[in-house]
């Protein structure tokens, strides 16, 4: 049977908020996971993959099939999770604060006694992943391809059996961080094996046939990790790699109507046209045309059609260092 670590924290309203997690021990043989999902809040398809995942380990357990240890989080933020707000769920920063729910995890592990609420989870958090030798973090883009971000000590030789399970088409690799995100924390306070963040498409592709894909990825991927005694076949890996220096994130000039005229996967040359905005909606003279900062792919859009001045409009892939990287993270 799962043992259960589920626990609660204290919302921001002095209200009790529960978190859900079981881990599932095997025979000592195999490896530590930790998987978790939903730390944006508001991004939904990795709780569906592993709500998917958690009656196949249960099974697998019961067979005498579990070799390591797996600990699943399916849900991991109570606090965004209720942030309804005129029927839209605001789960990306922490309202009461204005923090994005997944940085500074690294402030407040250091601290003894964490001064607030959301630092006691996010201790708490950290703590439950940080002994485990495989940490994967599930999270989705706006609109997008699914994609990997990994740290460069993993890439390629523990993560590509990971991009091929779970059939991604870009991995972006990352070396410097400095915000404190989950993954970075857990690299720079423990010893894993591995410790990705998964980017599962974008906020509405949740399906039960797309979880399937995924869970069958991370079962495969699991299975080729001596973590499960069973035999999987992973296809070749077919995607794109680029360092996260090369990669273009192209911001709105205006506010105004946005419309794409490449999609996700299209590739662009240098200078092409990719989308237009219409500041003015009946005043012709007010489009203002998006070009392509170098040749690439697209592998992120905005979802809302009419976007703010300033907003991410789409992020490409490069071969060269991007003219606007500054060092740091892919995104806000």
């Amino acid at each position: 049977m799962a043992k259960d670590l589920s626990w609660q924290v204290t919302g921001d309203a002095g209200n009790t908020l529960n978190i859900g997690a079981w881990r599932f021990d095997g025979n000592g043989n195999g490896p530590s996971v930790h998987l978790q999902a939903g730390v944006h809040a508001d991004e939904i398809a990795g709780m569906l993959v592993l709500h998917q995942l958690l009656p196949r380990l249960q099974a697998c357990q019961a067979q005498g099939l579990l070799r390591g240890s797996v600990t699943v989080v399916p849900q991991a933020n109570p606090f965004g999770i209720g942030q309804f707000r005129q029927g839209k769920l605001l789960g990306r920063f922490h309202e009461a604060t204005g923090q994005n729910f997944n940085r500074a995890f690294d402030h407040s592990l250091a601290m003894e006694r964490p001064a607030s609420n959301l630092a006691q989870w996010q201790k708490q958090l950290v703590q439950l992943a940080a002994d485990a030798d495989l940490v994967l973090d599930l999270h989705t883009d706006d609109e997008a391809l699914p994609y990997l971000y990994i740290h460069r000590r993993f890439w390629p030789e523990q993560g590509l059996a990971l991009a091929a399970a779970l059939q991604v088409d870009v991995v972006i690799v990352w070396d410097e961080g400095g915000d404190g995100s989950f993954e970075e924390t857990i690299i720079n306070h423990g010893a894993p094996r591995l410790a990705a963040t998964i980017e599962l498409r974008g906020q509405a592709d949740v399906s039960d046939a797309l979880a399937q894909q995924d869970a069958d990825g991370l079962w495969a991927w699991l299975c080729v990790n001596g973590v499960i005694d069973e035999v999987a076949v992973i296809n070749e890996w077919q995607g794109d790699v680029v360092d996260m220096g090369c990669m273009e994130t192209i911001l709105a000039p205006c506010a105004g109507v946005l419309v794409f005229e490449k999609g996700l996967g299209d590739y662009v040359e240098e200078g092409q046209p990719f989308a237009r905005i219409i500041a003015r909606p009946g005043d012709p003279d007010s489009e203002v045309i998006l070009h392509a900062a170098q040749t690439g792919r697209m592998v992120t859009g905005h979802r809302e059609r009419l976007a703010a001045q300033g907003s991410v409009v789409a992020k490409f892939t490069g071969t060269r260092l991007s003219d606007s990287y500054s060092g740091g993270v892919l995104d806000p």
